[in-house]
C-alpha cells in the first residue's frame, strides 16, 4: 500500500492531530497571549475530529508503516477512551487555568502533544514506535505537571516527575535493546517468533526492565512514588489527565507487547504482573486511609485501580483483555468526574482540597454532593454501578483462570479502600457545614453530571461498550 493512502486510511487521527498542532502553533504566535482562549477551543475541536475519525472508522486490521504502526480494534477502542479524556481536560481547564492567570496558549498545545505521543504509543508496534510514542508523551507531561512554575508545589511536582521519568525512560531503553539482542529483531512479531519455550535469561531482565518503564507511566506499586506528590502538586486538571489519559495508553501497549510479543513465556511476565498486581492493590488501599488532601487520596486510589487493571492483565487471555477494556472506560469516567468536583471545591474564588472542605455539602449543594456520592460508590464497586461491572469483569477472569488468592486480595483490598471513599460521603453528608463553595462553571458540573449518569446506567444498556470491548480483545489474539 503506498504511502500516502496509509496515511490516509490508518493513520488518519494522528494526521488530524499532527496538522491542528502545526496550525494551533501558528495561531497561537499570531495571537499572542491573547490567543488562550481560541487555540483551547480549536484544541477541543481538532481531538473531537480526530474522536470522529476514529468512531465512523470502518478500517479493518492492518499494520502499516513496515510493521511500526497497528491500526486494529483494541488500538480505536483504547484511542477513541484518549480522546475523550483529552477533551474532557482541556474543557476543564478553561476556567480554572484562567482563574490561576495560566492561561497560555502553549497549554493546550501540550496537551495535544502529549496526545498525539498517546495514540502513536497505543498503536505502537515495534520497540522504537513504543519508545518514541512514550516519550513523545512523556516531554509535553514534563512541561504540564510545572506549568504553574511560580508555585512551589507544582515546580516540585514537575522536577520529580522529571527525574523520575527520565530514569524509567532509561531503564525501559535498557530493556528493550536487550530484547533486541536476544532476539535479532525489533518488531513484536518478530520477537514472539524468537522467543519460544524456555525464555534466556537476558530477555527475562529485559522485559523486567520494560515493563517497569511502563509500570512507572500507569504508577503501579512500587514504581508509584511519583504520584501522590505529581497529583496534589500539578494543577488540578493537568492531574486528571495524568489520571485518565496517560494511564489508558500504558495500560493499552502494556497489554500489546506482552500478548503479542511474548505470548509462548506467559508464565514469566504472568508473575511480574501479579507481584505489581498485588502492591498496587494493597497499597491504594491502605495508603489513602490517613490522607486528609482529596488529591492525594485520588493518587493512592488511582494506584490501587491500576492494580485491578493488572489482575485482569495476569490471566492473559481474551476474556480478560475485554474486562481491562471495560475497566479503563469506567475508570476513566470515574476519574474524570471526581476531578471535575475537585475544580468545582472554590470557597471566595480560592481553591480547597482538603476533604474537610466537603464537610455538610448536602445541605448547601445537594445535585453536586449526590454525584459525588455515586462517583465514591463507583470507586469503591459498589453494584449496581459501572465501577462494580468494571470489577467484576478483571475479577472474573482471574478466577477462572485460577488465580484465586489474587482475586481474593483484589476484593479484600476493595473492601478496605470503601472505608475512605464511604468516609468522603458521610462527610458530605453527616458532617457540620464547612464554607459553602462558590457556584462552579458549567464545564465541570457537566462533567461531574454527565460521568455520574452514565456509571448509573451502564447496566441498563451495555450493548455498545461491551460490543466494541469484545471486539478490541479480540483483535489481540
Amino acid at each position: 500500500m503506498p504511502f500516502f493512502q496509509e496515511v490516509a486510511h490508518h493513520f488518519l487521527p494522528e494526521t488530524i492531530l499532527s496538522v491542528g498542532l502545526l496550525a494551533l502553533l501558528l495561531v497561537g504566535a499570531w495571537r499572542g497571549e491573547k490567543s488562550y482562549a481560541i487555540v483551547s477551543e480549536l484544541t477541543v475541536l481538532v481531538l473531537g475530529i480526530a474522536l470522529l475519525a476514529i468512531l465512523l472508522s470502518t478500517r479493518s486490521e492492518q499494520l502499516v508503516f513496515d510493521g511500526a504502526f497497528m491500526d486494529d480494534a483494541f488500538s480505536r477502542f483504547v484511542k477513541a477512551l484518549t480522546l475523550i479524556a483529552s477533551m474532557v481536560t482541556v474543557i476543564l481547564s478553561f476556567d480554572f487555568m484562567q482563574r490561576a492567570q495560566l492561561d497560555k496558549f502553549e497549554y493546550p498545545i501540550l496537551i495535544l502533544l502529549a496526545t498525539l505521543g498517546m495514540l502513536l504509543l497505543i498503536s505502537a508496534d515495534n520497540l522504537i514506535a513504543l519508545y518514541l510514542g512514550l516519550e513523545l508523551m512523556s516531554l509535553a507531561l514534563y512541561v504540564v505537571a510545572a506549568f504553574a512554575r511560580d508555585d512551589a508545589r507544582a515546580s516540585e511536582a514537575g522536577l520529580k516527575y522529571f527525574v523520575l521519568g527520565a530514569l524509567s525512560s532509561g531503564m525501559m531503553l535498557y530493556g528493550a535493546s536487550l530484547l533486541y539482542g536476544f532476539s535479532g529483531t525489533i518488531s513484536f512479531e518478530g520477537i514472539a517468533a524468537a522467543v519460544t519455550g524456555s525464555a534466556p535469561l537476558g530477555v527475562v531482565f529485559g522485559l523486567v526492565f520494560v515493563l517497569a518503564g511502563l509500570a512507572f507511566k500507569m504508577s503501579a506499586a512500587p514504581f508509584h512514588m511519583w504520584t501522590p506528590d505529581v497529583y496534589e502538586g500539578a494543577p488540578t486538571p493537568v492531574t486528571a489527565f495524568f489520571a485518565s489519559a496517560a494511564k489508558m495508553a500504558a495500560v493499552a501497549i502494556t497489554a500489546r507487547i506482552l500478548l503479542t510479543a511474548f505470548p509462548n513465556i506467559g508464565g514469566q511476565w504472568k508473575q511480574i504482573l501479579v507481584f505489581l498486581a498485588v502492591a498496587s492493590t494493597l497499597l491504594g488501599a491502605f495508603a489513602a486511609i490517613g490522607q486528609q488532601s482529596i488529591k492525594r487520596l485520588m493518587a493512592y486510589s488511582s494506584i490501587g485501580h491500576m492494580g485491578f487493571v493488572l489482575i485482569g492483565l495476569s490471566a492473559g487471555n481474551e476474556d480478560s483483555v475485554r474486562g481491562v477494556a471495560i475497566y479503563l472506560a469506567m475508570y476513566s469516567a470515574m476519574t474524570l468526574g471526581a476531578f471535575a468536583a475537585i475544580i468545582a471545591m472554590r470557597v471566595n474564588g480560592k481553591q480547597v482540597e482538603n476533604i474537610s472542605d466537603l464537610a455538610g455539602l448536602s445541605r448547601s449543594n445537594g445535585p453536586m454532593a449526590f454525584f459525588l456520592s455515586m462517583l465514591m460508590f463507583s470507586l469503591a464497586g459498589v453494584p449496581p454501578l459501572g465501577g462494580f461491572w468494571a470489577k467484576w469483569y478483571v475479577l472474573l477472569p482471574a478466577v477462572e483462570a485460577g488465580l484465586y488468592p489474587l482475586a481474593i486480595i483484589g476484593v479484600l483490598a476493595s473492601a478496605v479502600a470503601a472505608f475512605y471513599y464511604l468516609r468522603i460521603v458521610k462527610t458530605m453528608y453527616f458532617d457540620d457545614p464547612a464554607p459553602v463553595f462558590d457556584k462552579a462553571p458549567l464545564a465541570p458540573r457537566a462533567v461531574l453530571a454527565v460521568s455520574t449518569i452514565f456509571l448509573l446506567f451502564f447496566w441498563v444498556y451495555p450493548a455498545p461498550l461491551m460490543t466494541a470491548a469484545t471486539a478490541a480483545a479480540k483483535s489481540l489474539f
